[in-house]
């Protein structure tokens, strides 16, 4: 369903303000729902030749590093398949290759402390690594900083990761990107190679309104860490991905695995982390996930705030225009405060198992009320009080008496049903802590 007119107005207010801030030849935004584009608007020209040749939503430009979340998603999968393990070391699986110890969940976060760049002063000779090279450059390449002590950006990492993922699935990064991704969710548009209408990339000078063409020349190597073009309609799919993932491609669970924050990259505002490939921004009370892209003559950014599955994107022919990441941002918080989603109809549940009943109501541990109820079959905890938004634990039985922790506060703990004499249930350990049925304190039952 499309935004109203008076929320197209704001948006297409905003996207002008970024073309005239930024001095973007042609600019392409759009915000996106599950996946689908429900504004979109060009401004300006993709050719500075054609000056009536806007940006449409097929409209091919460089992503550049949003291709690391789809190397990321490839990593992951192929951990799921049991085929690596994110503690493997590079080593595993470069065999002869230096800097033991640099481990996979490194590089997805930029955890390493290696350098930023293959070496060879890849952006001054303009000329990226060959697969081979890479590698042997990764044994002379600088460890710059201790692992896990900051985060530091590396595109020598990702780079390594398709070379990983290369190896494994026995072909080129850019065919396991294809095969495992592209084809699934129907990404036609996007791949390393310029295709179909695109935009041509310009440098504008702060000191004139000429804009200066940019060189075009193959990432190669570096593919994986910034070789992707791609089209505002491929990477709105690509947001809905990220906000509902099929099992197909990843699944649910480890694609929520990849936004828990692996380090915090903005120690000043605390706004900004990094999960594993995927950038996290924190923004108005709400998380926003995604990815940067920057290539000579192309600037991009496309967050997702996965709740309500709002994708903001932005695309930008110029080198260097207004920062990505808030314009994208800015544009998909428009969308959610103007257009909110319909929450989901509340639905009456058809049972109570027997075995539950006993456990609902009202729990005390550590002077702290808890309620279990059940919702749709299952047993749910939460805190009084404890605002709607914030997610109810919810347990799994694993055998008489014996619950698992599945999701929300105190994942992956175990809550036991503890009985009296008569079988009766008389308080309950989850995570070890007791509960019962009037607060006390510590060891007052004893």
């Amino acid at each position: 369903m499309a935004f109203t007119d008076e929320t197209a107005r704001v948006l297409t207010q905003r996207a002008l303000t970024a073309q005239t801030d930024g001095r973007v030849p042609g600019l392409a935004a759009g915000v996106a729902r599950e996946g689908s584009l429900q504004w979109f608007r060009g401004i300006g020209t993709i050719d500075v030749d054609r000056p009536d040749a806007a940006p449409d939503e097929d409209t091919q430009y460089a992503v550049a590093s949003n291709s690391k979340t789809f190397t990321a998603v490839a990593v992951m999968a192929l951990r799921d398949e049991g085929r690596l393990s994110l503690d493997d070391t590079v080593t595993e699986h470069l065999p002869g290759s230096r800097h033991a110890g640099v481990t996979i969940r490194q590089l997805l976060s930029h955890t390493s402390g290696m350098q930023r760049e293959p070496i060879g002063d890849v952006f001054d000779t303009m000329e990226m690594p060959t697969r081979e090279e890479l590698v042997a450059g990764w044994s002379q390449a600088e460890r710059v900083g201790r692992p896990h002590d900051r985060w530091h950006y590396s595109n020598l990492g990702f780079s390594v990761l398709g070379e990983i993922i290369a190896r494994l699935d026995g072909c080129t990064w850019e065919e396991s990107i294809r095969r495992r991704i592209l084809r699934p969710l129907e990404m036609t548009r996007t791949g390393t190679t310029p295709s179909g209408r695109r935009a041509k990339g310009y440098f504008v000078p702060p000191f004139t309104d000429v804009p200066v063409p940019e060189p075009v020349f193959e990432a190669r190597a570096m593919d994986p860490a910034g070789g992707l073009r791609s089209t505002p309609t491929d990477m709105a799919r690509w947001g809905g991905f990220v906000a509902n993932p099929t099992s197909e491609v990843l699944s649910p669970d480890t694609l929520e695995e990849m936004c828990q924050p692996q380090v915090v990259s903005d120690v000043i505002g605390w706004t900004s982390a990094w999960g594993l490939g995927l950038q996290l921004v924190r923004q108005d009370g709400r998380t926003w996930v995604g990815h940067t892209g920057g290539w000579p003559g192309s600037i991009t950014g496309v967050f997702t705030e996965r709740e309500s599955a709002t994708t903001g994107l932005i695309m930008m022919n110029n080198s260097a225009p207004v920062p990505p990441a808030a314009a994208a941002i800015d544009m998909g918080t428009t969308a959610i405060e103007r257009e909110p989603v319909s929450p989901v109809p509340w639905a009456p549940g058809t049972q109570v198992p027997e075995e539950l009943r006993p456990l609902l109501g009202h729990w005390y541990s550590e002077g702290t009320h808890h309620v279990l109820s059940v919702r749709q079959g299952r047993l749910e905890a939460r805190i009084a009080g404890q605002p709607k938004e914030q997610p109810p634990s919810v347990f799994e039985s694993e055998g008489p008496d014996r619950f698992r922790t599945v999701s929300g506060r105190e994942r992956g703990e175990v809550l036991r049903v503890q009985r009296d004499a008569k079988g009766e249930v008389s308080h309950l350990n989850w995570a070890t802590y007791r509960f019962d049925r009037r607060p006390m304190a510590f060891g007052e039952w004893l």
